[in-house]
């Protein structure tokens, strides 16, 4: 028998490897994403819409309606390029690059790409029909005089800010809005009748009714005015309107949760593991609500079995209802001081799926075998219900462990010959992960504390104890074990993949460190464990965080994506979140590839394929960084509010950043950075040198470089642009006098050298 030629294979009678995927997750399946690209890819040619019906015998009206919206879809994801023909073709990776649009304030900004690969640089000119966050198509346009890749804009795929927050301007015969999110550094021109009832200097949100094009701004009308300035508890409700954070639950999720109990249902147990005589311990915070993971250990005679139990929220999320949509548009749970947005109803965040104690919970268990070495010889996943013995704290477990405190041992009896092999295991694992190399960067984290009418007491900084680390590793081995789990199934998964440094910020830490007279090992290809012995090796330096500080900022973001690119950070050849399904979504996803694979079915038959699962990683990944910059956000406005009544004040700190147009300083003990303006470090010409991260001043041969103590004063808090202005002292007290001319704009611009 003959092979068919290319122009003969009918794609109707095509088996599609992913119909069985397909039939159960729609009532009228189509063909899967994954045939309708190859069907594309093997006419070589663009097909319209009702060629590619045509193609897969598709008549009927809900079979059309259906590859009009996958085809949508497709092309919003950026698989397929909807052509002026009213066509659709292959997307050709090497030439035209899909990714999110991360603005500047300065008006350029950046293409993230999907695909990992490096962003491409955005000028002001390409800049002017996008807003942050879009998603776009682009193609390389050239290399720019810096090196970087160079987009030039060839279709706007997504948009995705609707509304803007900000403060209302009334000028010349104008109305505007100057946006809250620094990352868009348009105004948004505001409607001739789209005013209401808003007036001059008042923070209003407005909706876009026109997306921004080459030829002119965003325009829209006013729907809201929060206030005439930021009152208390003000900052966090602008946060979510600026960053269009989900936090009102639909009224169909509402609907469908309506059946839930506080309790676990006695046939939801059935065949599962009863676990619910095994002392598991949940090990959180104070201030926790929440409680996604417990553990217990026993020594064995090759080592110890290691028990970590994770919420079954997957039991409760099924699969495209209500809950499931809501908790993949939120993607995360927000955490702003003192206040969540939960990305799942209280009911289960904080009742059904929280391992609270002396309860019964249903649970997913990895189970761990590790030898005495700190290696995992062997694990397996289960289905099981668990009865937390009790609820403990960093601080306690800290103090019964490391301290010894024999009051709380006793109040902890039941349970302490566990924590014992629980610590005694850390102890061994931690020389293990000491061994591949995994990195532990000394970082400061800081908690606001609040006293009355939320008004900030002090800053104070979150100090790690043995507990944080014991749950941590166990975290870390429990997540690893999931990847390489769902590795060897071959199934479409979500991993957490941190990339090694580029080519670029490699070859300049290198020659930072080099004009220290530090050598970096590994060649062209370091390792994590070449990042541990320098860090090790300079520990005792004065300048030691100077340098630990360059080589963290060396380093790429983590992303969610299903590509087997490791895990550099942790020195993990695969690793996927797993141990937090109530405030992650990826862990979820992960959840659920593993109940698949518990159940014998195919990788083919799960409910998501390779194309879904990228599109996935993607918008997971963006909600992210959309929930870090809202947190961010308001932190700094509340740590500028702090030092409003602190203008004037000398404090000493550490240079954080430096770069062309100054530099900022962290203050000591006091957790809050400000910026000291090149213009206020005297009559000098300062150079700005990237790769030793300082400013060189040509005259006097001064230097301010990243990590150098300096004294500084308070001359300028503003709330708007949650910034401070510092000037600098020197050595005999006294500083250079400011005037109105000195201090900074609010839009910076960089220039190589400045007087």
């Amino acid at each position: 028998m003959t092979s068919k030629s290319k122009k003969d294979v009918d794609f109707n009678s095509t088996k599609d490897p992913y119909a069985q995927r397909e039939a159960e997750k729609y009532e009228n399946p189509i063909p899967s994403r994954e045939l309708i690209l190859a069907a594309l890819e093997h006419a070589g040619k663009t097909l319209s819409r009702s060629e590619i019906a045509n193609l897969f015998k598709l008549e009927s009206e809900d079979d059309l309606e259906a590859l009009r919206r996958r085809l949508r879809a497709m092309e919003r994801d950026g698989q397929v390029l909807y052509n002026r023909g009213q066509q659709y073709c292959l997307v050709n990776n090497k030439d035209l690059i899909v990714g999110r649009i991360i603005g500047h304030p300065d008006g350029f900004g950046f293409l993230r790409p999907d695909d990992g690969s490096d962003d491409l640089y955005l000028s002001p000119r390409e800049m002017n029909p996008l807003l942050h966050n879009d998603r776009a198509m682009l193609r390389v346009a050239g290399i720019d005089k810096k090196g970087r890749r160079e987009g030039a804009v060839v279709e706007i795929l997504e948009r995705n800010t609707h509304q803007i927050v900000g403060r209302l301007y009334e000028e010349d015969g104008f109305t505007y809005v100057v946006p809250d999110n620094k990352n868009i550094a348009q105004t948004l021109l505001v409607e001739a009748d789209g005013v209401g009832d808003a007036l001059h200097g008042q923070i209003v949100v407005a909706e876009v009714t026109e997306q921004p094009t080459k030829l002119h701004q965003p325009i829209g009308r006013i729907i809201d005015v929060l206030g005439d300035h930021l009152a208390p508890g003000m900052e966090i409700e602008m946060a979510i309107r600026s960053y269009e954070l989900p936090n009102v639950w639909p009224t169909e999720l509402l609907e469908e949760i309506k059946s839930l109990s506080a309790e676990v249902p006695e046939s939801a147990k059935e065949g599962r593991v009863d676990l619910r005589s095994t002392p598991l311990v949940t090990i959180d915070g104070e201030d926790a609500r929440d409680f996604d993971d417990a553990v217990y250990c026993k020594k064995t005679p090759k080592g110890w079995k290691l028990l970590v139990a994770i919420a079954d929220v997957s039991h409760y999320v099924q699969v495209d209802t209500e809950l499931d949509k809501e908790a993949k548009n939120r993607s995360t749970s927000v955490y702003f001081p003192e206040q969540v947005i939960p990305m799942l109803p209280e009911i289960l965040s904080n009742g059904l799926c929280s391992l609270n104690p002396h309860v019964d919970r249903l649970c997913m268990v990895c189970e761990l075998f590790i030898d005495e070495e700190g290696s995992v010889s062997r694990s397996r996943f289960y289905d099981a219900v668990m009865r937390s013995h009790a609820r403990l704290t960093y601080t306690e477990v800290a103090k019964i462990l490391v301290d010894g405190d024999e009051t709380l041992a006793d109040n902890y009896e039941a349970v302490l010959p566990h924590l014992r092999e629980l610590y005694a295991l850390y102890k061994v694992m931690r020389i293990s992960r000491e061994k591949r190399g995994a990195m532990d960067f000394d970082t400061q984290e800081t908690r606001i504390m609040f006293g009355a009418d939320r008004k900030i007491e002090k800053i104070v900084p979150v100090v790690r104890n043995d507990a944080h680390k014991l749950i941590e590793e166990f975290m870390i081995t429990a997540n690893s074990a999931a990847a390489k789990y769902l590795n060897a199934k071959k199934i479409p998964k979500l991993l957490r993949i941190h990339e090694g440094p580029s080519s670029d910020k490699l070859l300049n830490l290198k020659t930072f460190l080099g004009e220290l007279g530090l050598k970096f090992g590994g060649g062209v290809s370091p390792t994590p464990l070449d990042y541990m012995h320098l860090v090790d090796s300079v520990k005792d330096r004065p300048d030691a965080h100077l340098i630990q500080t360059v080589l963290l900022r060396s380093m790429s973001q983590a992303v969610y994506s299903p590509d087997l690119k490791g895990h550099f950070g942790l020195a993990l050849e695969a690793y996927a979140h797993f141990t937090s399904p109530i405030r992650r979504y990826p862990d979820l996803l992960v959840h659920r590839a593993i109940r698949h694979c518990l159940a014998g079915k195919s990788p083919e038959t799960f409910v998501y394929g390779m194309p879904e699962m990228i599109m996935l990683g993607e918008h997971c990944s963006a909600n992210e960084r959309r929930a870090d910059d809202a947190t961010r956000d308001v932190v700094s406005w509340l740590k500028c509010e702090y030092m409003m009544d602190k203008i004037g004040e000398e404090f000493s700190g550490i240079i954080s950043a430096v770069t062309s147009f100054g530099f900022f300083v962290e203050l000591a003990d006091i957790y809050v950075e400000g910026l000291v303006h090149i213009s206020n470090l005297g009559q000098d010409y300062f150079h700005f040198d990237p790769t030793s991260h300082q400013l060189k001043g040509e005259r006097t041969n001064t230097n301010y470089r990243l990590g150098d103590t300096v004294n500084i004063r308070v001359v300028r808090v503003d709330l708007d642009e949650k910034k401070m202005d510092f000037e600098l002292i020197n050595k005999e007290g006294s500083v250079k006098k400011v005037t109105d001319s000195d201090k900074p704009k609010k839009k910076r611009r960089k220039k190589k050298t400045t007087k």
